[in-house]
């Protein structure tokens, strides 16, 4: 069996995926051409943007692959059609967010934007075409996937196709790294020389052994099922942190005790403010839905539990913010750090700040926000609420702040957001927030002010020589 050769690559999706896997691709396989392609034209302007700190995705070492294969095997562009038409093997790569309204809403993936992918791909596609799912999808798309593209030439013409499900396994934040050195590289699917032609893709910098081929179902539930394991130990470590709150004892010195346990082992055993990002919630809910539709629903509750559980933890902070800062926040100045889901991505979907500061601007709080790398408009978005102008650190709040009018600033820098708050509250583990001088920092704050450390980045001792209330996540009053 000698697979077809693989000469250009189409990839539709130039987001958080498709971006930066088509860009290592293009890096470490020179000899082949690949294309980004998008209908969006501001996304696609910015990855062909001089400036590459303008790229639309922001992860570290990405402008340096972007910079190198850029304009010799990695071009970006809002013709479809034309480079679907071109290429040998198309990846699709669009969002597939949990549906809102109709059946599964709040569960179900949306499956519209891989549909739409899958008849572009049906319509325009030219001779034998080799189509790669990227996306994170539910158990048996890739079954409609390939209905689509058999009615496209039902006479067995010209044109044929083989579909693979090639799901990525990428932390936002550490993506180029794991591109570059995967744990695992897997391909499920049912043509063997459509599998080892995207093999000898990978083949170029990843070692065979790593390179894992499984049926497509079992590639696409791998996916998922991954997505679930990891924000289970993140809910399980966080309601062990609730737990330690309680008695006295300390989430880091638990969590470093189990993470030695070779059965266990450290990884996201972080106590933090909760899972974020565009895949775990989504995934686990896909999960729930289809252990629901297929007859399984004690599968489902258990697995719904995990959401549930860090959906009450974020709840949880922001009370408990309330709580210590003398049962009520209406009217004052609270300095939320990092906005992010994570360190290192400009990423906000479904970040825990959301919803925490969701809850304190209900309570009347006044916010000002500091994120190194999230805009100001997204946070607007994600709040659904406009920014407010900055008042004077020195003036009292206003007459709508003290009847309950929750509002929001963005704070260019760490100094501005503190001024005359009452606490911060670390939502994002950013390296900056690490060394920030407590010292210098608590004059600047209204007193008794408290600092709420939910990443565990600070140093307690700083923090209380300062003269400043603090609070960390997970560690209990003895």
């Amino acid at each position: 069996m000698t697979p077809p050769l693989i000469r250009t690559i189409c990839c539709i999706g130039a987001g958080y995926v498709g971006g930066p896997t088509m860009a290592v691709i293009a890096d470490r396989c020179p000899a082949v051409q690949v294309t980004v392609v998008d209908i969006n034209q501001a996304r696609i302007d910015a990855w062909n943007a001089e400036d590459l700190s303008k790229l639309p995705v922001y992860e570290p070492g990405l402008d340096a692959v972007v910079a190198r294969a850029r304009g010799r095997n990695l071009h970006f562009s809002t013709a479809v059609e034309e480079q679907i038409a071109a290429a040998d093997m198309v990846f699709i790569s669009v969002n597939t967010p949990t549906k809102t309204k109709g059946l599964g809403a709040g569960q179900a993936s949306d499956l519209r934007w891989v549909e739409a992918c899958a008849r572009s791909v049906a319509k325009a596609a030219t001779g034998h075409t080799i189509v790669v799912e990227k996306s994170t999808l539910p158990v048996r798309t890739a079954e409609a996937v390939q209905s689509i593209l058999a009615a496209a030439d039902p006479n067995g013409g010209a044109r044929s196709f083989s579909v693979l499900s090639n799901p990525e396994f990428l932390a936002e934040g550490t993506a180029i790294r794991d591109l570059e050195a995967p744990d695992r590289v897997l391909i499920g699917g049912e043509d063997p020389a459509a599998i080892e032609a995207l093999a000898a893709i990978y083949a170029s910098w990843v070692p065979d052994e790593r390179i894992l081929r499984t049926n497509l179902w079992s590639s696409e539930l791998s996916k998922l099922t991954a997505n679930a394991f990891l924000a289970q130990r993140i809910s399980s470590i966080n309601s062990i942190a609730a737990f330690c709150e309680a008695t006295g004892a300390d989430v880091r010195e638990v969590a470093r005790a189990i993470g030695t346990d070779s059965r266990i082992g450290p990884k996201f055993l972080q106590a933090g403010p909760g899972f974020g990002g565009s895949c775990f919630q989504k995934d686990i809910l896909n999960l729930v839905y289809l252990c629901r539709h297929f007859g399984l629903p004690e599968v489902a509750d258990y697995w719904e539990s995990v959401v549930q559980l860090n959906t009450w933890h974020q709840h949880r902070i922001a009370k408990l913010v309330v709580q210590k800062l003398f049962g009520t926040v209406t009217g004052k100045r609270l300095a939320i750090l990092g906005f992010a889901f994570k360190a290192d991505t400009n990423d906000t979907r479904e970040a825990p700040a959301i919803r925490i500061c969701r809850d304190l601007l209900e309570e009347g709080a006044q916010l000002a926000i500091h994120d190194p790398k999230v805009e100001p408009d997204q946070i607007e978005r994600d709040l659904r609420l406009p920014a407010s102008e900055a008042p004077d650190a020195e003036a009292g709040p206003t007459r709508a702040a003290l009847s309950g009018e929750g509002t929001w600033w963005s704070s260019a820098a760490v100094e501005d957001a503190l001024a005359g708050a009452d606490a911060v509250l670390i939502l994002t583990e950013w390296q900056h927030y690490r060394s920030l001088d407590w010292a210098a920092l608590a004059p600047l704050m209204r007193q008794p002010a408290w600092v709420f450390d939910a990443r565990s980045v600070v140093d307690p001792a700083a923090v209380a020589a300062a003269g400043l209330k603090f609070w960390r996540i997970g560690e209990g009053q003895a």
